[in-house]
C-alpha cells in the first residue's frame, strides 16, 4: 500500500527549509512539487495503494532521477525489471532499498500504511510528503510536511506539470548500480550448495519462467522472505501474501480465490510445510474438487519442505539469541506429494537441486494442479539487508552452544553472508 518517491539531499533539504515561508499560497500539487524539485537523491516507494499508476509513479521517478522501493503487498505495481526499482523495503527486503531510504532527505509515501518506520529515513532526516487516498492513513507514520488526501494516479498526474527533469542523474546512475549487484548477489547466494536443496535456488529458477500472466501467492514464513528478495515480476503478475497481519496459512487459498477470479491464468504458491500441515493439505482437496472447471488447469503448489516452523526459529536466533527449541520447532515428516498423488493430482518430490528446473517447466505445462514437495535446508537464513558483517558473525556466536543445528546453520549462514563481499562481475 505504499508509494515512496523522491529523496532530496541535506544541501537541498536546507534550501528548501530557508524558502519554506513563500509557499503559503501554493496549490498542493505545486507545494509538493517545489519539495520534490530540490532533490538531489531521489527516493521513492510503490505499493497496492499506487496500483494503477504505473505510468505516472514512472515518469516522476525519472523527471526526478529517483529510484522505486516497493512495499511488499506492492511488489507487482512496478516490475522489477525496470533498473531503478530496487525491490522490497522492510526486514524482507533487499540491500538496495535499505540503502536507498538510509541515504534520502526528502521522502514523497503515496498510499502507504507501511508501518515499520526503523527502515524509512530517521525522523529529521528527510523532508517528506503524502498521498493517500484513505484520510485515516495520514501522517500515521512519519512526520510529513505535506499531506494530500487523493487517488494515486489522479494526484500524481496534477503534480508531474510541477516538476523539473533532473540534469543530475548520478543519484539514479548509482541506484541503478545497486540494483545490477543485488541481483547478481541474489544469483549467487542461490547457487550456495545446501543439504539437500537452497530454498532460493527454487524461486531462483522458477523466476526466468514465470508467465507473464502468472498470480503468485506465497504464505507468511520463510517462503515470503524469498518470495519478496528472489522474484523478478514483470508484465502483468500479480502476487499476494497477508502483508499487514503475516497470518500463517493463507497460500493455498488465496492461491484457490486467485484460480477461481481468473480462472484462464496460472496461479503458483509458496507454501512451507508447516502452514501446509495446519491448512494447505485441506485445500488441496479443495482443488481436487473445482480444477476441472478452471480454463487453465494450472494451479501449481510449491512446498518449502524442511521439517521446521523455520520463520519463528531464525526469529528465535536473531532477536533472543536463542538456540532452536526443537519441542515447538520440529514438525512432523509428511509425503506432500503423495498425499497430491492420492487426489489425483500431478505432484513431484524434489531432493536433488538440479532437478528443480526440469520439475518447473514440468508443472508449468501440466493438464492439471501439480505439488511440488521440494526439501530445502532449515539453515539457510534468511539475513535481514541491513545486517552488517558484524552483526550477522555476533548473531552467529550466540546460537552457537545448544543449537541442534548448529553446525549447518553457521556453515550455511556463512557461506551465503559472504556472497555480499565477493566479486561480483556486473556491480
Amino acid at each position: 500500500m505504499a508509494t515512496f518517491l523522491p529523496a532530496l539531499s541535506t544541501s537541498a533539504a536546507r534550501a528548501m527549509a530557508a524558502s519554506s515561508g513563500a509557499m503559503a499560497g501554493y496549490s498542493m500539487p505545486r507545494l509538493e512539487g517545489t519539495i520534490l524539485n530540490a532533490c538531489s537523491g531521489g527516493d521513492y516507494g510503490v505499493g497496492t495503494g499506487a496500483r494503477g499508476a504505473h505510468d505516472e509513479l514512472a515518469e516522476v521517478a525519472d523527471l526526478l532521477g529517483a529510484g522505486a522501493a516497493k512495499a511488499l503487498l506492492g511488489k507487482d505495481v512496478l516490475s522489477d525489471e525496470l533498473p531503478w526499482v530496487t525491490g522490497y523495503i522492510g526486514l524482507l527486503g533487499t540491500r538496495p532499498s535499505y540503502e536507498l531510504m538510509r541515504d534520502c532527505d526528502t521522502l514523497l509515501t503515496v498510499g502507504s500504511s507501511f508501518p515499520y518506520t526503523q527502515f524509512l529515513p530517521e525522523f529529521g532526516q528527510a523532508r517528506a510528503v503524502q498521498i493517500d487516498v484513505d484520510g485515516r492513513m495520514i501522517g500515521m507514520r512519519y512526520p510529513y510536511e505535506v499531506n494530500l488526501v487523493a487517488d494515486a494516479k489522479t494526484a500524481l498526474r496534477a503534480l508531474i506539470p510541477h516538476l523539473r527533469r533532473k540534469e543530475d542523474r548520478s543519484w539514479r546512475e548509482g541506484i541503478e548500480k545497486n540494483v545490477v549487484r543485488w541481483w547478481e548477489t541474489m544469483e549467487m547466494e542461490a547457487k550456495v550448495s545446501a543439504d539437500p536443496i537452497n530454498p532460493l535456488r527454487m524461486f531462483s529458477e522458477l523466476s526466468p519462467m514465470l508467465p507473464d500472466d502468472a498470480i503468485v501467492t506465497a504464505d507468511s514464513g520463510s517462503a515470503a522472505n524469498w518470495y519478496a528478495r528472489c522474484l523478478k515480476f514483470r508484465g502483468t503478475m500479480r502476487g499476494s501474501l497477508s502483508g499487514t497481519l503475516a497470518t500463517m496459512g493463507p497460500g493455498v487459498p488465496y492461491a484457490i480465490g486467485a484460480k477461481f477470479a481468473h480462472p484462464r491464468r496460472p496461479v503458483i504458491a509458496f507454501v512451507g510445510d508447516g502452514a501446509m500441515q495446519m491448512n494447505g493439505m485441506a485445500e488441496l482437496i479443495t482443488i481436487k474438487r473445482y480444477w476441472q472447471e478452471w480454463g487453465d488447469p494450472r494451479l501449481i503448489v510449491a512446498v518449502l519442505h524442511n521439517n521446521d516452523l523455520n520463520q519463528v526459529t531464525w526469529e528465535m536466533r536473531a532477536m533472543a539469541g536463542s538456540p532452536k527449541f526443537a519441542e515447538s520447532q520440529t514438525l512432523p515428516d509428511v509425503d506432500f506429494a503423495g498425499f497430491a498423488a492420492s487426489l489425483g493430482l500431478n505432484a513431484m518430490a524434489i531432493k536433488d537441486p538440479d532437478e528443480l528446473g526440469d520439475a518447473w517447466r514440468s508443472a508449468l505445462s501440466a493438464d492439471r494442479p501439480t505439488v511440488l514437495d521440494v526439501y530445502t535446508d532449515p539453515d539457510m537464513p534468511p539475513i535481514p539487508p541491513h545486517a552488517t558483517w558484524d552483526q550477522f558473525k555476533a548473531a552467529t556466536s550466540a546460537v552457537l552452544a545448544g543449537d541442534e543445528d548448529r553446525a549447518g546453520f553457521v556453515k550455511v549462514g556463512l557461506k551465503t553472508k559472504a556472497q555480499e563481499f565477493l566479486p561480483h562481475k556486473k556491480g
